[in-house]
């Protein structure tokens, strides 16, 4: 066996990628699928593109790259996480389009829990607040406003998963209903103490226990995908952000990485044991590999690349995401411009649904390029509220960011976030840290690789950028930041 074959299913787009044993890539599929936008502060997806779109690139990359499927050891998947589908056992057909985690149509839903006092007990069974980015409150949406959903939910006949779930259930032919604890962390349906589903929970949301995938670990064989008359194990699952931190070898307590995708996640691992924030973050399962679940404090910004691709496709003052580091770098400064990119409200940990997107400072003199650099820049701060926030949760000052994801990629980016946070911003050889680490949880559970040691050995450095900003700049523009920020603040009614 020569590889390991992830899938990786984001937001805007699905992934194939191939992996040799020296964890290096062999070959790249990646297709582009259609976001929808019902109404303001709704996102869906169809999908079946979810599907298509993933099987076209597996295929794909073994063309591409001359790779037999008999030569693929083992495929990992990582996935868009919180995103939620229901579907028909019987035919697999969904009953309705997929809701994105980015989503916020039911934020009135969680307001009403709020008041009625619910989101303490709530946080503390599952370690996240309670907000429309989680799963439950779109499955009880779907169920309370598809046609007969609730019934037949009673009556077995629907399954939800997030799309690892969906996935899973498609490449094997709809014999697997199961997900991982990575992506059960993520539902506010999961109790973190016992592993399992929360049955109180689940009353709470009015959500029936059978519509749930079976919990497995992140690393283990699931079942069978056919490729051509192949079958090849399916042998690792975790969300996007766990599997980045996995294949960044942040294998220890207090490591700590940040992806730059769609939307920017902090995750820092923290050992056995979950620490309960304090200070709005979210308490999550890392992983659970063999006999052991491992917990990470995490930090989510909704907008990051997001307002790149909206500098192109809504401003059309780039042609292509690659161009704004050229167009920033164009000027010395931000010319006193901020960007909040809140298009669908502030993440950690501020938790606004009802923010928005803010462009304050404007000028007679601001140009396209004063408003790419503070787009790259409302990127970094946002990045930069996470880091304090948990440094104060676990205690520990950090030593140096690991860097991935796209952005990653965006030299002026790295070097304005290492500044701003005043630490080391360390970006590995290998970027695709989340498909990465799909294929470790794969390939440990096929014996592809031997143990975690031998992944670690793997991991090497592409550049480190180091902070070069004076304090009272770096206290300059925070203080900047943190007055556009609350310009933002509760721009919906709710």
């Amino acid at each position: 066996m020569k590889c390991i074959l992830a899938l990786d299913q984001g937001t805007t787009s699905s992934r194939a990628i191939l992996f040799d044993h020296s964890g290096s890539v062999l070959g790249v599929a990646q297709k582009e699928f259609p976001q929808i936008f019902p109404q303001p502060g709704w996102v869906e997806h169809d999908p079946a593109s979810i599907w298509s779109s993933q099987w076209e690139v597996a295929l794909a990359v073994l063309e591409k790259s001359g790779v037999a499927p008999a030569d693929v050891a083992g495929i990992g998947i990582t996935n868009q996480r919180e995103t939620t589908l229901i579907w028909d056992r019987a035919t697999g057909r969904p009953i309705h389009n997929a809701i994105v985690w980015q989503d916020r149509r039911t934020a009135g839903h969680c307001d009403l829990l709020r008041k009625k006092g619910l989101a303490t007990r709530i946080r503390r069974r599952t370690g996240l607040v309670l907000d429309a980015y989680f799963s439950a409150t779109k499955i009880a949406w779907l169920l309370k406003n598809v046609p007969g959903a609730r019934a037949r939910a009673r009556r077995g006949e629907l399954a939800f998963g997030t799309v690892d779930t969906w996935l899973v259930w498609n490449l094997t032919g709809g014999r697997t209903h199961v997900t991982d604890a990575t992506n059960a962390s993520r539902t506010l349906l999961y109790n973190l103490r016992t592993g399992d589903w929360d049955d109180e929970l689940l009353a709470l949301f009015d959500i029936p226990r059978s519509l749930l995938p079976k919990i497995r670990s992140s690393s283990e064989i699931y079942g069978e995908a056919v490729l051509g008359s192949v079958p090849i194990p399916i042998a690792g699952i975790a969300g996007d952000q766990h599997a980045a931190l996995f294949g960044q070898v942040c294998h220890g307590p207090g490591l700590v990485k940040n992806t730059y995708g769609t939307g920017c996640f902090m995750l820092m691992n923290t050992g056995r044991k979950p620490i309960p924030s304090r200070n709005n973050l979210l308490t999550t399962v890392a992983w659970h590999v063999g006999k052991e679940r491992e917990f990470a404090l995490e930090g989510s910004v909704f907008i990051a690349g997001a307002a790149v691709q909206w500098l192109r496709d809504g401003l059309g003052i780039i042609r292509s995401s690659s161009e704004v580091e050229s167009l920033a770098a164009s000027v010395p400064d931000n010319g006193g411009v901020y960007l909040v990119p809140a298009f669908a409200g502030l993440g950690a940990p501020h938790w606004d649904p009802y923010a928005r997107g803010t462009l304050a400072g404007i000028t007679r003199g601001t140009t396209a390029a004063h408003i790419a650099r503070a787009t790259l820049e409302g990127i970094a701060y946002q990045v930069s509220d996470i880091l304090d926030a948990m440094q104060r949760d676990a205690g520990i000052r950090l030593r140096e960011l690991r860097v991935d994801g796209g952005a990653s990629a965006n030299n002026l980016l790295m070097q304005f976030q290492s500044d701003i946070l005043g630490v080391p911003v360390v970006r590995p050889k290998v970027t695709e840290t989340t498909a990465l680490g799909a294929a470790y949880l794969a390939g440990l559970a096929v014996g592809f690789w031997k143990d975690r040691a031998e992944i670690a050995r793997q991991w090497q450095v592409d550049r480190r950028f180091k902070p070069g900003l004076k304090k009272s700049t770096r206290t300059r523009l925070l203080a900047g930041w943190n007055k556009a920020l609350a310009r933002s603040r509760n721009w919906i009614d709710a």
